[in-house]
């Protein structure tokens, strides 16, 4: 099939040689220097049945597939979280000797430190004022996240498994307030309200000091005595969430050059917030390979079973009850319906966090058990929870994304 009309494909020739012979127009173009053709653009022509043209409106170039290379690097930013945390995990088992000289150093409070400052600098004003009217939204998430997953701690310690430490681990791990970042980290990389997100995470971690204590007496420790050290637990949120927050909001509000370089490369420091946030489950990982090494593949194996259907029990939960609460307001916009908030508080109130427990276990003392595998359990829940929300994410960023292109 003719695509283009072949008359538009050479300039005329011009009229003192229209009349020439072959011959003599063979003669004559050695001594004559035409002008240029004006320019010209040649346009495919559409079929007339209406389907696609073989011809793409590049100029005749069919649509190549992206190279190898290429698609491997897409597939690597689509994926980042989860292959970072992968990545650290097979690491640790690997070689756990750089992972416990992290530990030895305390670089999980640094990378923590670094995440919080991230939040501050990418955290913009007009955000906070919508998390101060998606107040309703972050009550439910606190009282999910105080209240609803603590009880059913009640539940899970009626399981009978051996050894019984790893049941236990995993019924102390729902009492405890939610992750320190990889909620918010994860609520910046799905597009939700990361300044919700970081209100709730607050909050719930200050309220914790006084509210995992009465959850683990009362569905728990049941007249073990437990005690969490208030004032040092206190000051270490402090030292590792409040302070690097507010340092990065005050270095964005005071520098325009530095607010504008930040939103320039939220993509930049989103990979950043990614790679901190994975030297936790790495350090974790390394400092329990040898205990992970002598624990029978099954028992292991039955517990992450357990861990990841609790996560997504709460996953379901939070998702459904939003649903519920936003069918309460159904002649004006409700908090709940936005999609914003909603992911916040779905991420943010189905995540519970590793380091408060390692505290709370250090201060038992053996009280409920051999303290390597009550943490064991919860390690794995904490891994668990992160690689199952980045896949929950990333499948939020390609419907976003879908929606985007079909308008």
């Amino acid at each position: 099939m003719i695509t283009h009309y072949p008359s538009l494909l050479r300039a005329p020739l011009p009229a003192s040689l229209r009349h020439l012979t072959p011959h003599a127009f063979h003669f004559t173009a050695t001594t004559y220097s035409p002008l240029p053709p004006p320019p010209f653009r040649v346009r495919p022509l559409r079929a007339a049945a209406g389907g696609g043209s073989p011809v793409a409106g590049d100029g005749g170039k069919r649509a190549t597939p992206p190279p190898l290379g290429a698609a491997v690097l897409d597939i690597v930013r689509s994926n980042f979280l989860p292959l970072a945390l992968i990545g650290g995990i097979a690491l640790a088992l690997l070689d756990p000797t750089l992972g416990c000289l992290a530990h030895k150093y305390s670089l999980s409070k640094y990378s923590t430190f670094g995440i919080f400052i991230i939040s501050g600098l990418t955290l913009r004003t007009k955000e906070l004022g919508a998390a101060l009217q998606a107040w309703p939204a972050g009550l439910f998430g606190l009282g999910s996240i105080l209240l609803f997953t603590p009880f059913l701690a009640k539940f899970i310690v009626q399981i009978q498994f051996f050894p019984r430490e790893f049941i236990t681990g995993l019924a102390m791990f729902c009492c405890m307030p939610t992750t320190l970042s990889s909620g918010v980290t994860l609520t910046q990389l799905a597009g939700g309200n990361s300044a919700l997100a970081l209100a709730m995470t607050v909050i719930s971690n200050l309220l914790g000091i006084i509210f995992v204590p009465l959850s683990l007496a009362k569905y728990i420790g049941a007249g073990a005595g437990v005690s969490l050290p208030t004032e040092k637990l206190f000051k270490s949120l402090v030292n590792t969430l409040l302070i690097p927050l507010i340092l990065g909001k005050v270095a964005r509000e005071t520098s325009k050059d530095i607010a504008e370089f930040v939103d320039g490369h939220r993509q930049g420091f989103s990979v950043i917030s990614a790679v901190l946030l994975s030297l936790v489950p790495w350090i974790q990982v390394s400092r329990s390979r040898s205990m992970l090494l002598s624990v029978q593949a099954k028992a292991f194996a039955i517990t992450v079973t357990i861990g990841v259907i609790l996560h997504l029990a709460l996953l379901a939960f939070n998702a459904t009850a939003l649903q519920l609460l936003s069918c309460l307001k159904q002649k004006e916009e409700s908090v709940f319906t936005s999609k914003d908030y909603s992911r916040a508080v779905i991420l943010v109130a189905s995540q519970k966090t590793l380091p408060v427990l390692v505290a709370v276990v250090e201060q038992l003392g053996g009280a409920l058990g051999e303290s390597g595998f009550l943490v064991i359990p919860c390690v794995a829940a904490h891994i668990n929870q992160i690689i199952i929300d980045s896949i929950l994410v990333n499948w939020w960023r390609q419907r976003d994304q879908q929606s985007t292109n079909a308008k």
